[in-house]
């Protein structure tokens, strides 16, 4: 091993003894977020003991659904909120697409993510086709209808980046200009623009 890598490893482990809660997560989940994923959220919350110390979560995915990341994200605020119990979110490897989302529910200073990780943030993605068949007159509701679908999709999508920069160094604009080119954010650099408080 090189002095360099010595150097990273000896400074994680050093990390890693200052956040002792996230060396075994209450909830560890992994793979496609997905109805699965959240069927697993739920039993392992359940499970978790409810003993006042800080809830941990960590997750691994290279993405999924949004809205069941937006569901699980809506438990822990509801946790936080309603019992006032801290919640800590750990990223391991990956955390693309819809592990973001879910990453946001967090406050910026209960965040962490494993050395090495990636953080990948986009918009949301529809794929679509409108069939337009009948009367001319008919056929005006039916793009409108789409064209809503679009426009609420967009402000949930904007809802969730503005909790995922909030108390960040990295603005609202900024991430909306960036996220339709697939944003990579290797661990260090987004500790060092506040997306998360550190990396262990």
């Amino acid at each position: 091993m090189t002095d360099t890598a010595t150097d990273a490893a000896k400074r994680s482990e050093s990390k890693a003894r200052d956040y002792p809660f996230l060396a075994v997560p209450h909830i560890q989940l992994h793979g496609t977020v997905d109805d699965n994923m959240y069927a697993s959220f739920k039993q392992q919350l359940a499970a978790a003991p409810a003993d006042g110390s800080p809830l941990v979560v960590s997750i691994t995915t290279l993405g999924g659904d949004p809205e069941m990341a937006r569901a699980m994200g809506d438990s822990i605020r509801l946790l936080r909120e309603y019992t006032g119990r801290e919640a800590l979110f750990l990223g391991k490897v990956a955390v693309y697409s819809a592990g973001a989302t879910f990453m946001s529910a967090f406050p910026a200073d209960k965040r962490f993510l494993t050395r090495n990780s990636r953080l990948m943030i986009h918009e949301r993605l529809m794929n679509s086709t409108v069939q337009l068949s009948g009367p001319l007159n008919t056929l005006a509701p039916v793009l409108n209808a789409k064209l809503n679908e679009i426009e609420d999709s967009i402000r949930i999508q904007d809802e969730g980046f503005a909790d995922l920069v909030r108390g960040t160094r990295v603005t609202l604009d900024e991430l909306k200009e960036r996220a339709p080119n697939n944003w990579y954010i290797e661990a260090n650099e987004a500790r060092d623009l506040g997306l998360v408080l550190d990396v262990i």
